[in-house]
């Protein structure tokens, strides 16, 4: 008998107050691939949520549906290939980070890499790199 497990992530959401300047920073700041905005369910008016692809994982920024669910949610890291460069490019941008690059475990044959920052809502984000150690 197989038993159940959970397969790949298809969409992480975010809340956020103002979903036309979630978009903007999003899209224009990190660089993420809008696909569509559409208004909240049952409200039918203005986008209530922007949805981005994030290499085939759906990012959904959303207004809080109610005052239980208005705090910050969950820690986005995304993949780099060099950490460094993609921090000056967002640093460039205006986007502020809460520390450097800062390398956080040896894996062995590489290092985890972490860089965290937040969006204009408080929500954390993070940037991370698996970077190979050289030989020797």
């Amino acid at each position: 008998m197989q038993s159940f497990a959970l397969g790949p992530i298809g969409q992480i959401a975010l809340r956020v107050h103002d979903v036309p300047a979630a978009t903007e920073f999003y899209r224009d700041r990190l660089g993420l691939r809008h696909m569509f905005s559409a208004p909240t369910p049952g409200s039918g008016t203005g986008p209530g949520m922007a949805f981005f692809d994030c290499d085939g994982i759906r990012l959904l920024l959303g207004r809080p549906e109610s005052e239980s669910d208005d705090h910050p949610g969950s820690i986005l890291y995304f993949r780099v290939p060099d950490i460094r460069v993609a921090h000056r490019a967002l640093v460039e941008r205006q986007v502020e980070f809460v520390e450097e690059p800062t390398m956080v475990a040896d894996l062995g044959h590489e290092e985890l890499w972490l860089a965290f920052f937040r969006d204009p809502w408080q929500n954390v984000l993070a940037l991370m790199s698996e970077v190979p150690k050289s030989p020797g």
